[in-house]
């Protein structure tokens, strides 16, 4: 069930009138958000709600006995929901990787694998859910919040469909207690939830998935050059950011009109003049995640130079790991940690440099890592990488950047207002008129681009 679909408008209308039914009891609407969040689940396949409601039920009980529990007890208990929960990422989302680059090995070294092919269906959002409930356990660990007693609540935190199948991965300090108190849907929740779930869907209806068409052109060609690869490579950058920040953008806007507050995943990162700034402004949930689970408890920026250098590399190799059973996840997770390294290095010289100077690189080095990201695998993006020595520019690559230049505009001239405004919300913060005029104008663009087969979104796969 999509959220740029007909079917998810028809499940929400019902769903939004059942929460009002119950609007005078936090039981009730807590149980009405845990059905709807399975039935929103079940929708892709019910084969694998069983998964998500077994380590979900897992955890809650882990929580609990952590938190009781102190010495050697609670570090198996720990460990026991880290093996489980990431066990779970190594049986669906890695094993065919790991078989295949087992079998690649032996292969060159002349022996023969004989083992059959792994098709391992990859269920839906299981990278987002296992962190999320991960999360919740380590944080009891790290004494950061107290175990939650109510079975339902927890089921909820962790099934919540407006950001289960693509985060955001939420902190359980964070989004837990908002299902221990009584939600207050006020007038401002409603107007902004409105302007975010307008606004996200215009990112990817109306930009992102015409990028994305360009873009599988570009990566299809059979003879890559200077100019195709650039362009590919840009289109990319604005299809990957207006489909994930598009589906946080209708996220944050659902869940403030069912009366949450969910986190803002994404603040302007193409604007981010460092390296360490864009980190922290892409993909926030994960960054935040994976600083707090594995960059400090390796030590942070604790032990000296070389220490901090080696968490850097190791965090984001494993992000990049995150993101999918690829060698080519691999490499992007790598470049960005080398990356983080070269930049710690020469921050005592790159400080001094101005704006203008340290955006491009950001840009550039961003650029490249999405060219890792995008393509099928290694030997693609090496044929890509030998390319931009090619000094052509086909004919197609003409009308491909006015085309791309019509669909990037108007994303950066929302993400220039937002800057100027400060805030996501800016768009619901005008006057009634103009207000009225820009959804207008957006609600226009997206029934123009709107397709009857909606387009899944790119971090579903992840």
């Amino acid at each position: 069930m999509l959220f740029n679909s007909g079917t998810f408008a028809l499940f929400f209308a019902a769903f939004a009138g059942l929460y009002w039914l119950v609007r005078n009891s936090l039981v009730g609407r807590n149980r009405l958000i845990l059905a709807a969040s399975w039935l929103f689940y079940g929708w892709w396949d019910w084969r694998f709600l069983g998964l998500l409601i077994g380590s979900s039920l897992l955890d809650h009980r882990l929580g609990i006995a952590v938190e009781e529990a102190t010495g050697t007890r609670r570090r198996r208990l720990v460990a026991f929901s880290v093996a489980v929960n990431l066990g779970l990422l190594g049986v669906f989302k890695y094993t065919g990787f790991f078989a295949e680059s087992l079998a690649a090995l032996i292969r060159s070294l002349g022996g023969t694998p004989d083992w059959p092919t792994l098709n391992i269906v990859l269920p839906v959002g299981i990278s987002f859910y296992t962190f999320q409930s991960l999360g919740y356990v380590l944080d009891i660990d790290h004494g950061r919040i107290k175990a939650c007693r109510d079975r339902v609540q927890f089921l909820a935190f962790v099934a919540f469909f407006p950001q289960l199948v693509a985060g955001p991965i939420e902190r359980a300090s964070r989004l837990l207690p908002q299902f221990q108190t009584p939600r207050v849907i006020t007038t401002d929740s409603i107007r902004t939830g409105l302007w975010l779930v307008i606004l996200g869907l215009f990112r990817k209806v109306a930009v992102a998935d015409p990028c994305g068409a360009l873009a599988d052109i570009a990566f299809a060609q059979e003879h890559h050059t200077t100019a195709g690869v650039v362009l590919g490579v840009a289109a990319f950058a604005l299809q990957i950011y207006g489909d994930f920040a598009g589906y946080s953008d209708m996220a944050r806007g659902i869940a403030r009109l069912l009366g949450f507050e969910l986190m803002e995943n994404f603040a302007l990162p193409y604007f981010a003049t460092g390296l360490r700034t864009f980190w922290r402004r892409w993909h926030i949930s994960l960054s935040e995640w994976l600083r707090d689970n594995i960059y400090i408890p390796l030590g942070g920026n604790r032990f000296g130079d070389f220490r901090t250098l080696r968490n850097l590399f190791v965090t984001m190799a494993v992000g990049g790991f995150w993101h999918g059973a690829s060698w080519h996840f691999v490499a992007w997770g790598a470049w960005h940690g080398l990356a983080l390294v070269a930049a710690f290095a020469a921050r005592p010289l790159a400080g001094k440099w101005p704006a203008w100077v340290r955006w491009p690189l950001v840009v550039a080095v961003v650029g490249f890592g999405w060219l890792l990201f995008r393509v099928p695998d290694l030997s693609t993006a090496r044929s890509m990488i030998l390319a931009l020595g090619d000094g052509t520019a086909p004919v197609w690559v003409q009308s491909a950047c006015i085309y791309l230049a019509w669909f990037s505009v108007p994303l950066l001239t929302l993400d220039l207002a937002q800057s100027r405004a400060g805030s996501p919300d800016w768009g619901a913060r005008l006057d009634p008129i103009p207000r009225a005029g820009l959804q207008g104008v957006l609600l226009f663009a997206i029934a123009v681009a709107w397709k009857r087969e909606p387009a899944t979104f790119l971090y579903f796969q992840f």
